[in-house]
């Protein structure tokens, strides 16, 4: 246990130092390094653990791991974030178990040996196991629920993918976050029935927690804001709605309160055809809706509306087509004859051979080795 906990102490508390002296220091990026600090404390309250069970009851930190890991998300994937009174309420099982901690103090309450005794503390055991289960579990699928609504949305923001902006590694860790604790009650059960207390549960989450910091001294200290990173900006009125939000009845009624009338929408959308025909805008390898919506001066809740509802797209989809697209007139172009195809895929407007050869198959059926092999035979015959 010693090893895991030194190693765990030095390796949060320097992430959370990474991260709270990163610049430009953004809301996300504190309440990271509030989580590094609060995981580091906790390590060291663990290795001082003779004076630590003699002075507090309960183990109350990891009450804040759940809600930070959720505010976290939440600030990361806001175009507007901010931390409101509302956010606070979050943590009122903390400063709950965190009061009940000194009100029983010098008292051994968690006892794996003789946890489900029926003594006088035996409602306070069953109401600290059982919250902090719920903490764990309820804020670990949220924060799952809220990244893959997150990774729908961009769909109609971004041309590309990246880690920054997929939040693929965020998603692991919440999965895993879960996992390691799942792991310790499992232990803490088995050891409870069995009465073997020789392995301490909370080991599972030592090295969990050591792994998640050594996550987040890369990966969080690598993330950009999302958002004006790639030149997307904020806007109130997203979708008419004025919350931002997309109605959920269909696609009769998701954009029933957003002004566009009809015939704008097919100038716009002729408009949007016609630039991207004659000025290819795609061969850029970022470009977000967000570049479109300043070259043709038309909002950019509009723009996802008429992709969304005159072509039945995303902005993903729309902008990818026209790069498969450009592959396919290089392939049959003399020119390009000794290019590979990922230089191709380059050329087009894609940034990464995996999404060049997920697109590619996903719209022609093969993949862009097979569809070249396809045309020289082709051209053969």
């Amino acid at each position: 246990m010693e090893p895991v906990l030194y190693i765990g102490i030095v390796q949060s508390f320097f992430a959370g130092l990474m991260i709270a002296t990163k610049k430009p220091q953004q809301l996300y990026d504190r309440v990271m390094a509030a989580w590094l600090f609060l995981i580091s404390l906790e390590m060291i309250f663990a290795l001082s653990k003779e004076y630590y069970q003699q002075l507090l009851a309960f183990t109350f930190i990891p009450f804040t791991y759940g809600p930070l890991m959720y505010l976290y998300t939440k600030f990361l994937i806001s175009e507007k974030p901010r931390f409101g009174w509302k956010n606070w309420l979050h943590f009122i099982p903390f400063l709950i178990f965190l009061v009940l901690t000194f009100v029983y103090r010098q008292k051994k309450v968690i006892t794996l040996d003789h946890y489900f005794e029926h003594d006088k503390l035996f409602w306070l055991r069953m109401a600290y196991g059982i919250s902090f289960f719920v903490s764990i579990t309820v804020y670990s699928a949220l924060t799952f629920d809220m990244i893959k609504k997150h990774q729908r949305k961009i769909q109609d923001l971004y041309s590309f993918t990246s880690e920054k902006i997929t939040l693929n590694w965020l998603k692991i860790v919440s999965i895993s976050f879960s996992v390691t604790y799942l792991a310790m009650f499992i232990a803490g059960a088995f050891n409870m029935i069995s009465g073997d207390t020789s392995t301490d549960p909370l080991l599972f989450s030592y090295i969990g927690l050591t792994l998640f910091a050594f996550a987040f001294s890369i990966y969080g200290y690598k993330q950009q804001e999302i958002y004006k990173y790639y030149g997307i900006i904020g806007q109130e009125n997203e979708n008419g709605n004025g919350n931002g939000q997309r109605g959920t009845n269909g696609p009769g009624t998701k954009y029933r309160r957003s002004g566009l009338k009809e015939a704008e929408a097919r100038k716009y959308l002729q408009q949007l055809l016609k630039l991207m025909e004659e000025e290819q805008p795609y061969l850029d390898g970022e470009l977000s809706i967000q570049d479109l919506t300043v070259r043709l001066n038309i909002p950019r809740h509009y723009l996802t509306q008429i992709l969304n509802e005159k072509l039945n797209k995303n902005f993903y989809t729309f902008v990818n087509e026209y790069r498969v697209k450009e592959v396919i007139r290089m392939m049959k172009d003399p020119h390009y004859k000794n290019f590979t195809l990922l230089a191709l895929a380059l050329e087009a407007g894609f940034n990464s051979k995996s999404s060049f050869n997920n697109i590619f198959k996903n719209q022609t059926g093969y993949t862009p080795s097979e569809y070249r092999e396809k045309m020289e035979l082709q051209a053969e015959d």
